[in-house]
């Protein structure tokens, strides 16, 4: 990962085939076309792949959770259950429906622990929101027996798990509705794009709707579209459409070689006793952009994250002092600043969360270090990776 590091004249073809159109916008203009649609070509594409029956692509995987919450009625004084290892805009999604995150813990899958989940469900409790981080998949079989016990629809977050797959089932497709991002770091990308993914009919007509001014697009050339509800502009446009065909038909390639690299890496990880891979429910199924590992204690593994980068074991990160992804360090959010203030004014008992104690979070992601798989690697690249992580985990008495 990410797709950028294999474009090629496929996605250089593909934008132009836009361009000598003259027509960008993803609806309407159907004669100028010469009957090229490059969004309607991804979602028709992409669900074919992960085994969907609707896929809705949108301007960003934060536009696609956006409209999937609103299109599952999410709105004002529901609870969303979801992990606190995520990117922020996860959070802000729930927050902008005016809903109300609720943080559960995670196990060492990186994702939501299904044996806790039970501690967080409320009268209020809408939805849970697993997010399959870094590639791999939570163990989303016993999330959804946890939400189908409690009549709760479960929606996944897979905007960092394009292609992975649990028990031959592939993320997005456990929930009532799946979403993703196609951004420029991701597995393939769009530049700047996202999905949303459902089996449900009426689900996709409102995201369908709502991602666009709340027209339902009926009719040729927009010609006869009605309005039931009002939306927004989450649109993605038809070049950046262009660049997603392209990427999405080497997303086998990407992960084959993504897997290639992750085994090579990840049984050199394999021989030291004193660190711990990271439990993949589904190893098959790992889309493997990342491989991360737990050490002992926080102290060794700030250490040993310093020194892996200094030693040029480049794109290792250590998300427990992450900005971005990790709820340590989002203030705006513990203090309910700005968005959530005007989101959710109205709200009662919204929680502290700045009192918020998740321990076996904190402990988990304190000692857990992930270092990104890329797809340029040479040989001789990825064997001077491993001497340089050997003489790191050496010299700090690694066994």
């Amino acid at each position: 990962m990410p797709g950028f590091e294999i474009f090629g004249q496929e996605e250089r073809d593909s934008v132009n085939e836009v361009l000598e159109t003259g027509v960008l916008f993803r609806y309407g203009f159907d004669s100028a076309r010469n009957d090229i649609w490059k969004a309607k070509t991804f979602e028709k594409e992409f669900a074919s792949y992960i085994g969907s029956k609707y896929c809705l692509l949108t301007s960003s995987g934060t536009s696609a959770l956006s409209a999937a919450l609103a299109a599952c009625g999410v709105g004002y004084g529901d609870e969303v259950i979801l992990p606190p290892f995520t990117f922020v805009a996860t959070v802000e999604g729930v927050i902008q429906a005016g809903a109300v995150p609720v943080f559960a813990e995670i196990d060492e899958t990186l994702c939501l622990d299904p044996t806790k989940l039970e501690n967080y469900i409320s009268e209020r409790t809408k939805g849970i929101l697993p997010v399959h981080m870094c590639g791999s998949m939570a163990q989303i079989d016993k999330i959804k027996e946890v939400a189908n016990k409690h009549n709760i629809m479960l929606m996944e977050d897979a905007c960092q798990a394009t292609g992975a797959h649990y028990k031959g089932k592939f993320a997005g497709t456990w929930g009532i509705v799946g979403c993703f991002s196609f951004d420029s770091v991701k597995t393939i990308t769009c530049g700047e794009g996202g999905g949303i993914v459902t089996d449900n009919e009426s689900i996709y007509n409102r995201a369908d709707a709502f991602h666009d001014h709340g027209h339902d697009h009926i009719g040729n050339d927009r010609g006869k579209e009605g309005h039931e509800f009002m939306g927004v502009n989450f649109r993605i446009s038809e070049l950046n459409a262009a660049v997603g065909v392209a990427q999405l038909r080497k997303l086998n390639k990407i992960i084959e070689i993504q897997k290639k690299n992750h085994k090579i890496i990840s049984d050199c990880i394999s021989k030291f006793d004193d660190v711990k891979l990271r439990v993949v429910p589904d190893p098959d199924g790992d889309s493997c952009t990342f491989i991360s590992f737990m050490l002992p204690s926080e102290d060794l593994t700030r250490k040993i994250a310093s020194e892996l980068a200094q030693n040029g074991v480049d794109g290792s990160f250590y998300w427990y002092d992450n900005n971005w992804h990790y709820i340590r360090n989002w203030h705006h959010i513990k203090n309910m600043n700005f968005a959530m203030k005007m989101a959710q004014s109205s709200l009662a008992n919204l929680p502290d969360y700045n009192k918020l104690e998740l321990y076996q979070s904190d402990d988990i992601m304190s000692r857990t270090i992930s270092m990104q798989i890329k797809l340029n690697w040479t040989d001789d690249e990825l064997q001077n990776r491993i001497r340089n992580i050997e003489k790191v985990f050496f010299q700090n008495g690694l066994k």
